[in-house]
């Protein structure tokens, strides 16, 4: 999503963050409504339509997006804040990919396709990746793109291709694109897109892609918070209820310590994440920015599989059947995990800049 230049106060930041928590929690409580979330699963889209378009209205899918472009042009920290809450509701609208091509489309000034999109009327996915557990946007022109999220609801596919060694990008009608669409973990839908055909909207955007792919990486990241901060609530909450030998199995020893190591994990996250969207708040350079982004996702994106798995586990058998609750979290996590990079590739490219750094 584009640059914007910070100048809140600390207090005001504060204030927005909270306001934005507020609002996600009057649309898409924590917890959820788990019965919406099961009766969308694995059907085209994958989400409600309706629900995206009040998540326009509210103005998040142009949070980051420049005022003078019709967005709020609020900061990282506010987003991951909205996204953290989206996670925790296990939210299955597409906000974060849309975030993603609504920033490019600012960037290459289609008004036109930006407001559509910010609204929530249309949905405009960025069809980047060419390989599995990848970062970058090589935009090939003849190479298939791969696990575009949500694709079965999207009406325009923006495509990053190379012209004269610069990246550019294609606006790819849906009615004009060849698109396979494959079911995923956690009851959505990706596509597989043949790249061929569109209009070039934008050139020289290779900067732009790459800035917004790493704030799209954190945000996921942030969801990947809300996913396990709301996992391990109900687990808690499993623990004080269930009872064994006449007492909570809370109460025994081996399971708090193993409940404390799962608290301790999730903070570590939240830390990393705050760390890193107040970094790019504050307009880091590149180096910065890629090692605070890689740091943060690899992170949660391993905290979440642990939290997640072992709030099945402490959940006992009943924590493995599909009528539990506790197993969506663990479905959303492995697809939210793999999102903008998993976590192994996230660390390589950490060292990669720690490396550059000393040198």
């Amino acid at each position: 999503m584009s640059e914007v230049p910070q100048r809140e106060s600390a207090e005001d930041r504060a204030e927005s963050i909270r306001m934005i928590r507020d609002s996600a929690a009057g649309i898409a409580p924590r917890g959820g409504d788990r019965k919406r979330i099961r009766a969308l699963r694995f059907r085209e889209p994958g989400y409600d339509p309706a629900m995206l378009r009040q998540m326009g209205e509210q103005g998040w899918i142009g949070l980051r997006v420049p005022e003078e472009r019709g967005g709020a042009g609020l900061g990282m920290s506010a987003f991951c804040a909205l996204a953290e809450e989206l996670g925790a509701a296990l939210a299955p609208e597409p906000l974060v990919p849309a975030a993603l091509s609504a920033a490019l489309l600012a960037e290459a000034g289609a008004e036109e396709a930006l407001a559509g999109l910010i609204s929530g009327e249309a949905l405009v996915l960025t069809a980047w990746q060419e390989a599995a557990g990848t970062l970058e946007a090589p935009g090939h022109a003849e190479a298939a793109r791969l696990f575009i999220p949500q694709a079965a609801g999207a009406s325009a596919f923006l495509v990053p291709v190379r012209e004269n060694g610069a990246l550019a990008l294609r606006l790819l009608p849906r009615e004009e694109a060849e698109l396979l669409l494959e079911k995923t973990q956690d009851g959505g839908f990706y596509g597989t897109l043949n790249p061929r055909g569109g209009e070039v909207i934008a050139r020289d955007v290779g900067e732009a892609m790459e800035r917004a792919l790493d704030e799209a990486a954190l945000a996921a990241a942030a969801m990947l918070l809300g996913v396990m901060d709301q996992a391990f609530a109900l687990t808690l909450e499993y623990l004080r209820t269930r009872h064994q030998f006449g007492k909570p199995i809370g109460s025994f020893q081996a399971l708090q310590h193993r409940a404390a190591d799962l608290k301790v994990q999730i903070a570590l996250s939240r830390a990393s994440i705050d760390a890193a969207a107040a970094l790019l708040d504050r307009g880091a350079e590149r180096a910065a920015r890629r090692a605070a982004v890689s740091r943060a996702k690899a992170r949660a994106s391993d905290a979440a599989m642990l939290v997640t798995r072992q709030a099945i586990q402490l959940h006992g058998g009943i924590g493995y059947t599909d009528e539990a609750d506790i197993g969506l979290y663990l479905r959303k996590a492995m697809v939210l995990a793999n999102g903008f990079g998993p976590a192994s590739l996230h660390r390589r490219r950490f060292a990669a800049e720690a490396r550059e750094e000393e040198a």
